[in-house]
């Protein structure tokens, strides 16, 4: 968890000489001067876009957000020192030059910055409260958070660091947390507290003191040892071997102990936090489906913004629980309402929100459907590679359409050469499926119903059966008697109609294909298709295809 940083402050006072060491402990922690110290990158903040974060602009009175009740407020050293040592901790907070700095920088320059931390601290100083207390640790380690991401659970350093309490990625995952492309439980709010809890409960058995265990949390136990190495191997004191811990290091300690001073002094610095106009109450349920945000969003009727600010650690807005199952943190209202309509939530524009199973790849062709008439007609445009020794014509065989077609489909091509692309267009002219009617011509008996009163007052109930009378038909005409002369002309035209309709064959010969067969026979392939039931252009020597 290297901690990253972005400013330097750099400090009017003498630098640091290694005749620090052969000081006091007692007077090194009352007088330590420090030529340069880096403050976390937290401190840069940008308090603009905080003021945009939903849960600021829903629940916190925003218009107070600027309102300090005037201008910081310098106090002696005893004064603070006094303050810091009526603090109801376990840990050690002591007073010295940078630490100093570091709360005047909270309490001038970045004063805003924490007035929104405040704010924030409404709905996750209770979180991390409740993972330190079940982990039986020092519940002012609360505060780390304000100086690791300022109470911001997106917050990505530039070391990669995330989440509330900057986890880096080797260290989450050795903690048991996810981190992948969906999932980032460094940024859930009660995963990522209750880790850190533990990390920090192993440091402190490794140290068997907070200031080394928290110097550890921000540069690594690694760089903690090499620093008691440099500067003996025998002190077990932050503050003894402050000058051999990387520079960052050496200004995080005085942060943290900065951030516990100004989260509960801020007031006497005329700091006025945004005030909370109503409570944020949450509940949890267990998602076993993949499910959007949006999806939720959507049929639950409740802001996006709400469902993200909940439950940062869903990286892309996707619950992937059709892996593992995994937590939703919603408005307590909204659970039960969620368990009832989890099946409407998972089928809501399950086609936007649903990654495809299976995709097979395109051939190249687009299909276009007309309607003419009676019939559908469907053209299917291919784009063909011509192969080496391929021709107009052997490519027409191939696909069952005339040559020239294949010129109109390619701006009056003549030849082809090998690698060439060129369209084919194929045409099927299908019958419309004839639509079903519903038959009004059926007889229809209707009933009528008339209330009649009775000696007892009591109604009665008459039935009136009205029969629907169908219209009367006209016998029809008696037909006329022919003659034998216009009987023998009529067998003849129904002989002259059989005889027509006999089917007209054409037995394949070698050379053949379906675009030969239907010019001979001044017919289309499609036709010779649609008589013969071909599904595809295969034909064979000495077999006989109706061509009418």
């Amino acid at each position: 968890m290297l901690k990253k940083t972005i400013i330097t402050l750099s400090l009017t006072i003498a630098a640091m000489t290694p005749t620090v060491t052969a000081q006091s402990v007692l007077d090194l922690k009352h007088s330590l001067e420090d030529s340069k110290i880096i403050m976390p990158e937290s401190v840069e903040t940008d308090v603009h876009k905080m003021r945009h974060n939903w849960y600021l602009q829903t629940y916190a009175q925003t218009d107070s957000l600027a309102d300090f009740r005037g201008e910081n407020v310098d106090f002696p050293d005893e004064v603070i020192v006094e303050r810091l040592q009526k603090l109801p901790t376990s840990i050690e907070l002591p007073y010295n030059d940078l630490v100093r700095r570091v709360i005047y920088f909270y309490t001038g320059r970045k004063r805003e910055l924490v007035s929104n931390m405040l704010a924030l601290g409404h709905y996750y100083m209770p979180i991390f409260e409740e993972a330190l207390e079940k982990n039986n640790m020092p519940l002012e380690l609360k505060y780390l958070p304000v100086i690791e991401s300022a109470l911001n659970p997106n917050a990505v350093s530039k070391a990669g660091a995330a989440g509330l309490w900057q986890f880096m990625p080797g260290t989450a995952t050795g903690q048991g947390l996810e981190v992948s492309s969906l999932v980032d439980e460094r940024r859930d709010p009660i995963l990522s507290s209750d880790r850190a809890a533990k990390y920090l409960k192993e440091l402190y058995r490794t140290y068997g003191d907070w200031s080394l265990a928290i110097a550890a949390y921000n540069c690594g136990p690694g760089n903690v040892n090499k620093a008691i190495r440099r500067a003996g191997g025998d002190k077990r004191d932050f503050w003894e071997i402050y000058p051999f811990l990387p520079a960052e290091t050496r200004g995080y300690v005085p942060s943290f102990i900065a951030a516990c001073y100004v989260m509960n002094y801020y007031g006497d610095h005329n700091i006025e936090p945004a005030l909370i106009r109503r409570p944020i109450i949450t509940d949890t349920v267990n998602v076993n489906k993949r499910v959007h945000f949006q999806q939720i969003a959507d049929v639950l009727q409740i802001p996006v913004e709400e469902i993200r600010l909940l439950n940062p650690q869903y990286r892309m807005d996707v619950i992937p629980g059709n892996i593992r199952p995994y937590t939703l943190i919603l408005p307590s209202k909204q659970i039960y309402a969620y368990v009832m309509s989890e099946d409407s939530i998972v089928k809501h524009n399950a086609d936007l929100y649903t990654p495809r199973g299976v995709v097979q790849p395109s051939d190249g062709s687009t299909v276009v459907t007309s309607v003419d008439g009676d019939y559908l007609i469907t053209e299917k445009v291919t784009v063909h590679k011509v192969k080496r020794g391929e021709t107009l014509k052997s490519i027409a065989s191939r696909y069952g359409v005339t040559v020239a077609s294949l010129r109109n489909a390619n701006n009056g091509i003549r030849k082809v050469k090998q690698g060439q692309s060129i369209n084919v267009v194929t045409r099927q002219k299908t019958r419309k499926p004839v639509e079903q009617t519903v038959d009004t011509t059926q007889e229809s008996t209707t009933v009528e119903t008339d209330t009649l009163t009775t000696q007892t007052g009591q109604p009665e109930i008459v039935e009136e059966t009205v029969v629907e009378e169908k219209p009367v038909e006209k016998p029809k005409p008696e037909p006329k008697k022919e003659s034998r002369k216009e009987n023998k002309k009529a067998d003849k035209k129904k002989k002259d109609n059989k005889k027509s309709e006999k089917p007209v064959t054409y037995t394949v010969s070698k050379g053949d294909n379906l675009g030969k067969i239907a010019k001979r026979n001044g017919t289309t392939v499609d036709k010779i298709k649609q008589l013969n039931g071909l599904k595809n252009d295969k034909i064979q020597i000495g077999q006989k295809l109706r061509v009418k």
